[in-house]
């Protein structure tokens, strides 16, 4: 496990430090070329857990096999006798479960990435230093998925009374979005969340560049991107209540829960960046944006229920799909027209 970490933590360094050392906008060229990259890692994952995955656990007797069994896949029935046949079918059950649970990650999380673009476009950030401060939110999601995954359950259930509340911020916030007016673009002081922390932090009125904080007059300043990183997170922190419980129901070993959700994560980041280059192209994507978010709101604030009726991860998928191909196919029927 800790090679894999050390794998994706390399890959991410050369992405910020040789790539993109310098802060630019992430073209769609690149975004297509860093989706391939990790969609062929997170299936190079699924090749070593399909013979090499009992590695993870260090089953190397039938008895430690028999154990792991027990606890992380008690579904499993073994149709061979012999350790390595045994062995063989465990490895294929988990490798699929890691499929399985990557999917499901990869629909449930599509809805993050609206929201993200929702606070970067709210806060004004510059396009060019979007990359930046993804990459320190993904970053910072690898350890906050490590903990909750690893701490188990218990922390999920304890603040499940949040999806409410952000539910409702969603639906709020995809109404307020489509009542907007094209050209108004609001100040980030305005936010009741900067005006909070503005009291007991030293937050600059503008940007400075791609930093996060920066000294003047022997004072530590924050700049509005630090404040956009922590919403971030907390976004990440939201959805992982809501999609990590969805992945438990594929499989209970906490490696194939955690790295699903790595790789899904990772892969959104680029995602991201096609999704971001669509919005400038794209009229009526802005739209398709604000009822995506109304529908995931309601989806939270709803989804009690929804589990009881059995509304599965891929009926999200096709809404998010159908919203985002009309969206095209209207902005294509209907360009804007040029202004004199």
């Amino acid at each position: 496990m800790g090679g894999f970490l050390l794998l994706i933590i390399f890959v991410l360094m050369i992405d910020l430090l040789v790539v993109g050392r310098h802060s630019h906008i992430v073209s769609t060229k690149e975004a297509l070329g860093w989706t391939s990259v990790w969609v062929a890692l997170s299936m190079g994952f699924y090749v070593f857990l399909r013979f090499y995955g009992h590695m993870l656990h260090g089953i190397e007797t039938q008895a430690e096999l028999t154990d792991v069994v027990s606890r992380y896949a008690p579904e499993l029935r073994f149709r061979l006798t012999d350790f390595e046949g045994m062995l063989g079918e465990y490895r294929a059950h988990m490798s699929m479960s890691y499929l399985a649970g990557y999917f499901i990650e990869q629909t449930l999380s599509v809805d993050n990435v609206f929201v993200i673009l929702m606070i970067l476009q709210g806060f004004s950030v510059p396009q060019k230093n979007y990359k930046t401060v993804l990459f320190w939110g993904v970053l910072g999601a690898i350890v906050l998925r490590f903990i909750f995954i690893f701490a188990g359950a218990a922390l999920i259930h304890r603040f499940e009374w949040v999806l409410y509340i952000f539910g409702a911020f969603l639906v709020f916030q995809g109404i307020k979005i489509l009542a907007k007016k094209d050209g108004h673009v609001k100040d980030p002081h305005d936010y009741a969340i900067v005006k909070f922390l503005s009291k007991y932090l030293n937050i600059s009125k503008e940007y400075h560049g791609d930093k996060f904080a920066f000294n003047h007059h022997k004072k530590v300043y924050f700049t509005p991107l630090m404040l956009v990183l922590v919403l971030v997170e907390f976004t990440d922190v939201i959805f992982a209540l809501d999609s990590i419980p969805a992945v438990f129901s594929v499989s209970l070993d906490p490696f194939v829960v955690f790295f699903s959700n790595i790789f899904a994560i990772i892969g959104l980041r680029s995602l991201f960046f096609l999704l971001a280059n669509m919005i400038d192209k794209f009229r009526f994507l802005n739209i398709g944006v604000s009822v995506l978010l109304i529908f995931v709101g309601v989806k939270l604030l709803a989804h009690t229920w929804l589990e009881e009726i059995g509304f599965k991860p891929s009926y999200s998928l096709y809404f998010i799909a159908t919203t985002l191909i009309l969206s095209v196919v209207f902005s294509a029927l209907f360009p804007e027209k040029e202004k004199s």
